[in-house]
């Protein structure tokens, strides 16, 4: 077993336990839908953060060819894997109890789920740019100015608890962040 593969084994659990914790959510939100009181931005972020978590995950992938690994590289990947899922598990409480406000759960967390979205955006600043230095993978165009933009929204949305802001973002964000990463993705496959 290579340190690439132990590694991806971590990774694997630790965001695969995030995907898990949105997908029971989702779940349990789909089952105690007559009783609990849903806010479509709170089920937007949900997809949002599934979709964040698998497009990190794949992107994990391109450090397969790294050989030469040190602690700070193991402990930057995992550190972003548990920042991931911190962010999915703010978003449905543990235990889902069936009269379950969302609205007011997510104005209560939004703070926290902000604050961690933004860490989570400027772990990813040291991770891209090892990749692009380690020969992994080149900068994507326009990437700092794509993550300025993200960590900015997500220090908004901690202090601000304007419904029309986390309305715009959730909304947004998919399109934003979905569209940069497809844009990339052409370029890189054009190369």
């Amino acid at each position: 077993m290579s340190v690439f593969d132990y590694l991806a084994v971590q990774l694997s659990i630790i965001m695969g336990l995030g995907v898990t914790h949105i997908l029971t959510g989702l779940s349990k939100t789909i089952h105690y839908r007559r009783t609990l009181r849903l806010f479509w931005v709170h089920t937007l972020w949900a997809f949002n953060i599934l979709a964040y978590i698998v497009i990190i995950w794949w992107g994990m992938f391109w450090w397969f060819t790294q050989h030469q690994w040190s602690f700070f590289l193991f402990l930057l990947l995992i550190l972003y894997a548990i920042v991931l899922f911190l962010s999915a598990s703010l978003l449905f409480p543990w235990d889902l109890p069936q009269d379950f406000d969302f609205e007011t759960h997510f104005f209560a967390t939004r703070p926290w789920f902000f604050a961690i979205l933004a860490i989570a955006w400027g772990i990813d600043i040291p991770e891209t740019v090892l990749k692009a230095e380690g020969g992994l993978r080149a900068l994507p165009r326009g990437y700092l100015v794509f993550v300025i933009i993200q960590v900015t929204l997500a220090l908004v949305g901690v202090v601000t608890s304007n419904r029309r802001f986390h309305r715009t973002f959730a909304v947004l964000w998919p399109l934003y962040t979905l569209g940069y990463v497809s844009i990339t993705t052409l370029v890189e496959i054009a190369a």
